[in-house]
């Protein structure tokens, strides 16, 4: 990836984080507050409905206390102390006085506790409370719950006990209530999205038709068992979210309060409150839809700035990697243009500056290569022609004294000396016209090469010396890749490099061993053909490893040190690379990496081989 597209996928990238977390923040803030916002109504709901119900037992309370003290319930109340009494007579005032006081429930009861007149159950007149005349002062008694027995259904009742006037040690007793049903829950001024509902607990397993609500019955009311049976178990509030169906918006969170009746251990009833989360929904929806619009919008602003930005930052470098890429492949002119004065600025003057150092330095480099390629000519050719000259003088001398001697001596000597001079006058033009075939180089010249057919060739043509009479036979093993691919390649110059390795190896078995030649197919750093060259003779160090290439550099007795060099200047105008490795005792590997096809047909020797080069061209 390159610099500009990762500094635009972090832009991008930081800008969408950023949205994400604002987005996700205010969903999780606003869901907070929503809850406990949804949480103070719901309180809130919770004490309207006591106070209803407080309020509606102080009427019931004030109510029952009006029969109780009225003038006929007193009159009443002094005919049934007297032992000839008739209740029968009272049967029906019940119901007048449940009429009268505006309740839904009346009942007379004897001092005894049988059951004198009903208006809401009148079958079960002389019938026994038993209950009521459990407690002699009801009057500082308040309102309770109580389940209220009517002949087809039970109700739920807001109930209140009055003592009527006793006389003597006979108290008549009054009891009213009201209904406690959807009608007292469409009494309660309700918020937008919240309901109640009443669920009357008269029966020990949940019944749907015991849950009601302002509008009526409650379809679907058994999703609300669980909560309802976990309320009747621990007779505590409980909190639970419904989702009514697949649409999340439909979802309902209760609060459900026991409603105990008078002993606080029974349980007559559950007040449920319901929220919907719908406005939660739509809410979180709403935040959820201009988090994708400003993300949307901060993408596309934030991919124009960054790319704006990336621009100005990456073309410099760019810049910069262009003119390090052109002063790698020896353009050491190479400038780039400075159009500011920040820190890209400055490495860009810090690269013309180091640029305009390596040119002057190459310059100073190269005419000390050239004073140090005439020294070592001079050198190698001082210390080459010595030897033959060092005969020729003493001949030209003998030939001198010579003179003096009879005609037959000096036939003799004059032949002998003739000879000595043609040998030694030989060997000199033998060692100049090494140097210079060294230093004129032909260029290559280019057409379809195998690798496999000249390493066979070179093989076959060292056959006599492998199994040369008087010396230890020397192996040759062959492991050529059938599937290698032609190259682009001069046949007699690389023909003449492995005939340089192949002798180079026989000279390192002195006592005989096994000459192995390979050639492999590559991919890597580019597509090519490998050609590895190894012996089993006792092989180099590191430093002479490391000095192999350089010319006239040799490790044998006899050699000018030039056929290394020559391998080496031939490979590199093909574009190839030359490497040695070797371990003492155990041999020598040179591996040669040639490319399918140069990238020039131009030579470019390397500076070890351009050394002698220059030298001679100049």
């Amino acid at each position: 990836m390159s610099f500009r597209n990762k500094l635009l996928v972090i832009f991008l990238l930081s800008i969408g984080t950023a949205v994400s977390v604002v987005a996700w923040g205010v969903t999780r803030y606003t869901r907070r507050e929503f809850e406990a916002l949804d949480s103070q109504r719901t309180e809130a709901l919770v004490a309207q409905f006591r106070k209803e119900l407080a309020q509606r037992g102080e009427e019931v309370v004030r109510r029952v206390s009006g029969i109780a003290d009225a003038e006929a319930t007193t009159k009443m109340a002094l005919a049934l102390a007297q032992s000839s009494a008739d209740p029968s007579l009272y049967v029906r005032d019940a119901t007048g006085l449940a009429q009268e006081h505006q309740l839904d429930f009346v009942e007379l009861v004897a001092s005894d506790g049988t059951l004198i007149s009903s208006a809401q159950y009148p079958a079960r007149v002389g019938y026994k409370n038993d209950w009521v005349t459990l407690d002699k002062d009801w009057k500082s008694q308040s309102w309770f719950l109580r389940r209220e027995d009517l002949p087809d259904s039970v109700a739920l009742s807001l109930t209140a006990v009055r003592n009527a006037m006793t006389v003597g040690n006979r108290t008549l007793y009054v009891i009213g209530g009201v209904r406690l049903d959807q009608n007292f829950l469409a009494s309660l001024v309700l918020p937008e999205g919240m309901r109640a509902l009443l669920y009357r607990n008269f029966e020990p397993a949940f019944v749907a038709s015991a849950l009601a609500e302002p509008a009526g019955g409650l379809t679907d009311a058994e999703r609300l068992a669980p909560m309802i049976e976990q309320v009747q178990k621990q007779k505590q509030t409980v909190v639970k979210t419904i989702q009514w169906n697949s649409d999340p918006a439909s979802a309902e969170t209760f609060h459900a309060w026991p409603l105990l009746g008078r002993n606080n251990n029974d349980l007559l009833g559950v007040l449920l409150v319901g929220s919907s989360r719908r406005e939660l929904f739509a809410l979180t929806n709403y935040i959820r839809l201009i988090a994708v619009v400003v993300g949307a919008a901060g993408l596309l602003l934030g991919f124009l700035l960054s790319w704006w930005v990336s621009a100005r930052v990456t073309r410099p470098v760019e810049r910069l990697a262009a003119g390090a890429h052109a002063v790698a492949a020896g353009n050491w002119q190479t400038r780039i243009e400075v159009t500011n004065t920040d820190e890209i600025g400055q490495a860009a003057t810090a690269f013309n500056d180091m640029t305009r150092q390596l040119a002057g330095q190459q310059e100073r480099l190269r005419q000390s290569e050239r004073v140090a390629a005439w020294r070592e000519l001079a050198r190698r050719l001082a210390h080459e022609l010595r030897n033959p000259l060092f005969p020729l003088q003493i001949t030209v001398e003998n030939l001198q004294r010579a003179r003096t001697l009879p005609p037959e001596q000096f036939d003799e000597i004059f032949a002998e000396s003739t000879k000595t001079l043609r040998a030694e006058l030989e060997n000199l033009h033998t060692i100049v016209g090494r140097f210079n075939d060294f230093s004129k180089m032909p260029s290559p010249q280019w057409q379809k090469v195998n690798l496999n057919d000249l390493a066979r060739n070179a093989l076959r043509l060292f056959e006599a010396q492998f199994n040369a009479v008087g010396r230890p036979a020397v192996t040759p093993e062959l492991f050529l890749d059938e599937r290698l691919l032609g190259i682009e390649a001069d046949p007699d110059l690389l023909q003449r490099a492995l005939q340089n390795l192949v002798l180079n190896a026989l000279d390192a078995m002195p006592a005989g061993g096994t000459l192995t030649v390979r050639t492999t197919s590559r991919t890597e750093p580019c597509e090519g053909v490998r050609l590895e060259v190894s012996d089993t003779g006792s092989g180099l160090t590191a430093e002479e490893c490391e000095r192999l290439f350089t010319p006239y550099y040799t490790t044998k007795r006899h050699g000018t040190g030039l056929g290394l060099a020559i391998v080496q200047s031939v490979i590199s105008d093909h574009g190839g690379t030359i490497t040695v490795s070797s371990e003492s005792g155990r041999g020598t590997t040179f591996q040669i990496d040639l490319p399918l096809r140069p990238q020039s047909t131009a030579a470019t020797p390397l500076p070890s081989s351009n050394i002698a080069k220059g030298a001679a061209a100049s």
